[in-house]
């Protein structure tokens, strides 16, 4: 039963298979269905859960509390799913913006929480002159459509390797992209752009924790992550060759691999 208080839950939510609850957090400026190869490949190793953001995908904006306007925003959304699931323990799984919705979870979370995978995630405060961007981008989003933000962030999102050998999936993220609300990507350019810095967060997190990156990620470079997973008492890095900021889709089987090898140090004896 959701816990007393909690606020009623919102968000789209595909929930698939048994057992252990693992939560995929995904990336901006996309929405949950990015997941979808690892709910159809995963599905008989836990239960996994994709929702997709406030004004993402099939999610709307939420109605009584207005835009998002901050990573904690999210993060309540996210926790009040969670609650109206029922669910006791869970992994977290994100990626870019979704990395730093679950970090926002962890004090919420507490004993609740298992393991963490965290790919292609900057845990500190954005840059000044990157934050004025987002807030440019969210007015233009805002007045001219998705298709401004899918220009500026689809040549990031991929790696040099998959836009030139997969031209397929650049045409299955633009897609993704143009799925969302114009306010809702400009609600999370904004709270992207208000971030906090959660590197103090990364001390108290006592489960086993994966710091993932793409080889090729220019938004969020290797080096971030085994910066990351240096703050941890349970942290390790793994590369992933090849592969851009979207490693679940560039690299599925690495990404599936890497997952399940967690999922071991998670699991309840």
């Amino acid at each position: 039963m959701p816990r007393r208080g909690a606020r009623p839950a919102t968000l789209n939510v595909r929930d698939v298979g048994q057992g252990l609850a693992v939560l995929f957090l995904h990336a901006f400026p996309l929405h949950g269905g990015m997941w979808k190869r690892q709910l159809e490949t995963l599905s008989g190793r836990a239960r996994l859960l994709a929702p997709d953001l406030p004004g993402c995908g099939l999610s709307p904006v939420p109605p009584s509390g207005g835009t998002p306007r901050s990573l904690d925003d999210y993060a309540r959304e996210v926790l009040a799913a969670l609650d109206a699931l029922d669910i006791d323990r869970v992994v977290l799984v994100g990626l870019g913006m979704g990395g730093q919705v679950a970090l926002r979870l962890v004090g919420e979370l507490g004993a609740r929480l298992m393991g963490m995978l965290l790919s292609g995630t900057d845990v500190g405060a954005e840059r000044d002159d990157i934050a004025a961007r987002c807030h440019e981008l969210a007015a233009e989003v805002e007045m001219a459509g998705i298709e401004v933000a899918a220009a500026e962030f689809l040549p990031k999102l991929l790696g040099v390797t998959t836009q030139r050998m997969r031209p397929a999936l650049f045409d299955e993220v633009h897609a993704m992209i143009c799925e969302s609300t114009p306010v809702g990507i400009g609600a999370a350019l904004r709270a992207l752009a208000a971030r906090p810095d959660a590197t103090p967060l990364l001390a108290r997190i006592r489960c086993p924790v994966l710091c993932l990156a793409g080889e090729e990620d220019a938004l969020t470079p290797p080096g971030l992550a085994r910066a990351s997973a240096e703050r941890l008492f349970a942290g390790r890095t793994e590369i992933i060759p090849g592969a851009g900021h979207l490693t679940n889709l560039e690299a599925p089987e690495a990404f599936a691999d890497a997952l399940q090898a967690l999922l071991v140090q998670c699991s309840p004896v």
